[in-house]
């Protein structure tokens, strides 16, 4: 189906009144972002949050709008400015937008009549409210809240806050792991969930009491959980949520979340109702009747990136059954129909992450979108909302019906700016990649792309490894940077990426510089081929996380095609990133075990053993707050290139994680990455 043809024809409309520009860095770290879209109880308006980009002040600023679903309104900014509010949510009865702001730098509940007007502060709880849920009546809400455990008020734990904010002594004492996370050091605070009461003014009445006291567990999960983790049953009554099930450092290199239940009058202990499985639940979706709680589970423990199947667990019998097991696709969380019928995901599917629908008693799944990325979509009792994106533009808003079908445009919120901004085409294509077996890449061409001319190229590695490089925009790598530069791209989808089926997701462990590197050599050959306007001796490499890993892999292993590379946050001693990265099962698993049981397997595949083999010009990126892939990978490879006499160049973030999230900074990335393949492969 052609779901993004009107949209396309009318962003073409809009630019053939003046002669675009190539798309850059500074158009794409000034894009409005859209994400958290959800319809009115009635269907006919949706709530969005939109992050702007204040350039100047270095950061985004967050607002929640409102626009009708027929297409013909315009988008209305609903919150002020100044709140930075997010996660908007609509009263069951439609009559009211709730979302979180800070107030005296402290997140708390918010609403306002989802007509506009006077926005209310509901809580006034002394600790951020991380997120929210409303229960299906609105007369109470779930709250997640960061508390010590052993803590019986949310004012016990703001005091400890206060006396260590106070305290002119820094020293911590860790007795497990985690001892840090993502980007953060851990002060002792779990993520717990609470529930809270209405009351006849709306505000929350009375201290919100815990319903996962006794799980000494993040809830929901750190450092990317939210609230489709947990979810209230149709009466109120109850409420389902995720938590990891593991004691003190097995947390580190254990994946065995379970679900739970918990009254909301806390009467009770949290009942597990998974403990069969010693592997990943997850997202927990009670049916509209009450009578089946829907989730996803993989089987394996220890592995992150298995498989999610869909399971319906029977509430009243225990019965539990999965749901289109022979779907070889791995689901995000669901969402129901309302009639009960229909459970609606999206996944990764050859290059693509469309939107699917699954008969909840057949296991019959239709795809619904075909082309680009879905990047968030809601249920209504007619529509659908669909946020969707290509390799040529951000995430819109549309609706289609429940069966799928054409997309329609509801609202465009970056139309202005990309009217005057071109950007480069984009092709899949296919090829025998290691074993013989069918692996898929994409080439994006130039913008002003001329079939006589020959170009230099961006080889860009995906990381993961378990990931995809697919028709969807990104804020991080994103191809038109490149493209609006005057470089073609060629990405693999190399052995190990996801969307191909599980086998071909589970063939890059243990096996990180094999197949995955056999796929790479033969894509590049296979693009070549195909595509004479690829200029093979102007070509450099580029990639993040895995991606920087194989790029370090490639400089021992692979450099005669290149002339430089690019080495973002890359693993550069596979041994040693057994010990020092925080997700442990990661590392354990990829490799058959931990680094003392297993190291002839770390070593097997460890870029520092090649070391006397570098020599193509590598520009090496890392930030301080990588606790993924931590700093000292970054200096080992840049202290290794500088000793081996090679030209390199070390671009350092003090205040960046694994990725590089801040405006200016993602400007001072690009630009960087873009000044050394221009001086590498002589390009304009």
């Amino acid at each position: 189906m052609k779901s993004c043809c009107a949209i396309l024809i009318l962003l073409a409309a809009a630019s053939a009144s003046a002669a675009p520009r190539p798309f850059e860095v500074r158009d794409l770290a000034t894009l409005d972002r859209l994400s958290d879209q959800v319809l009115s109880p009635d269907g006919r308006h949706a709530a969005i949050q939109i992050r702007q980009t204040d350039f100047e002040a270095n950061r985004g600023v967050n607002g929640i709008w409102t626009v009708t679903t027929d297409g013909r309104g315009t988008p209305r900014r609903l919150t002020d400015q100044a709140l930075g509010a997010t996660t908007p949510r609509w009263s069951p009865d439609g009559r009211w937008l709730y979302f979180l702001a800070a107030k005296d730098g402290v997140s708390q509940l918010w609403r306002m009549p989802a007509e506009g007007g006077e926005a209310t502060q509901l809580s006034v709880l002394p600790l951020d409210v991380g997120g929210y849920k409303l229960s299906p009546d609105g007369r109470r809400v779930a709250l997640s809240l960061e508390v010590f455990v052993d803590c019986a008020t949310l004012a016990c734990t703001r005091e400890r806050l206060d006396q260590a904010e106070k305290s002119k002594g820094s020293g911590r004492v860790y007795e497990q792991l985690f001892i840090r996370h993502w980007d953060t050091w851990s002060d002792g605070r779990r993520s717990q969930l609470f529930v809270a009461e209405f009351g006849a003014d709306g505000k929350l009445a009375g201290e919100p009491r815990r319903l996962s006291r006794g799980i000494d567990n993040d809830v929901p999960s750190k450092p990317f959980g939210d609230d489709s983790e947990y979810a209230f049953s149709p009466d109120g009554a109850t409420v389902y949520f995720g938590a990891r099930n593991a004691e003190g450092s097995s947390e580190a290199w254990s994946t065995n979340f379970d679900l739970y239940a918990a009254s909301v009058d806390g009467s009770a202990a949290p009942r597990n109702l998974t403990t069969a499985n010693p592997a990943w639940d997850a997202y927990p979706l009670p049916s509209r009747d009450g009578k089946t709680l829907y989730y996803l589970a993989m089987k394996r423990p220890g592995f992150e990136a298995d498989r999610f199947g869909i399971r319906a667990l029977d509430l009243e019998t225990g019965a539990l059954r999965e749901i289109a097991a022979d779907w070889d696709r791995s689901a995000s969380a669901l969402k129901e129909s309302f009639d009960g019928r229909t459970l609606y995901t999206a996944a990764d599917d050859r290059g693509r992450h469309p939107l699917f629908a699954i008969d909840a008693a057949s296991g019959k799944v239709r795809q619904l979108v075909e082309d680009g990325t879905v990047a968030g979509f809601d249920v209504g009792a007619r529509q659908l909302l669909i946020a969707h994106q290509t390799l040529q533009r951000p995430s819109d808003l549309f609706v289609a019906p429940l069966k799928g079908g054409t997309l329609r445009p509801v609202a465009r919120f970056n139309a202005e700016r990309l009217a005057g901004l071109a950007v480069g085409q984009s092709e899949f294509f296919t090829f025998k990649g290691w074993g013989n077996e069918e692996v898929q890449g994409y080439v994006v061409k130039p913008v002003d792309f001329d079939p006589a001319r020959k170009y230099p190229v961006a080889f860009i590695i995906h990381g993961g490894p378990q990931g995809a490089m697919s028709d969807g925009w990104s804020y991080r790598w994103n191809p038109q940077t490149y493209a609006g530069q005057g470089f073609a791209v060629v990405t693999i989808n190399f052995h190990g990426s996801t969307g191909y089926g599980q086998a071909f997701t589970d063939s890059i462990s243990g096996d990180w510089g094999g197949k995955p590197l056999e796929d790479l050599k033969l894509g590049w050959q296979a693009a070549l081929d195909r595509y004479a306007f690829l200029d093979g001796d102007r070509a450099c490499a580029l990639g993040a996380s895995y991606g920087g890993y194989m790029i370090n892999w490639i400089a021992g292993n692979w450099n005669a095609p290149w002339k430089c590379l690019v080495n973002h946050d890359g693993v550069f001693d596979t041994r040693s990133m057994g010990y020092v990265t925080e997700e442990l099962w990661f590392t354990e698993w990829e490799n058959g075990g931990t680094a003392f049981a297993k190291p002839d397997h770390y070593e097997r595949f460890n870029p520092v053993n090649h070391v006397g083999k570098w020599r193509v010009p590598m520009l090496v990126v890392q930030g301080e707050k990588d606790y993924r892939v931590p700093v000292d990978q970054g200096i080992s490879t840049f202290t290794a290139l500088q000793r081996r006499g090679i030209p390199s160049q070390l671009l350092y973030f003090p205040d960046e994680n694994h990725w590089v999230l801040k405006p200016q900074n993602s400007v001072k990335w690009h630009d960087t990455v873009n000044a050394w393949l221009k001086r590498w492969t002589g390009a304009r």
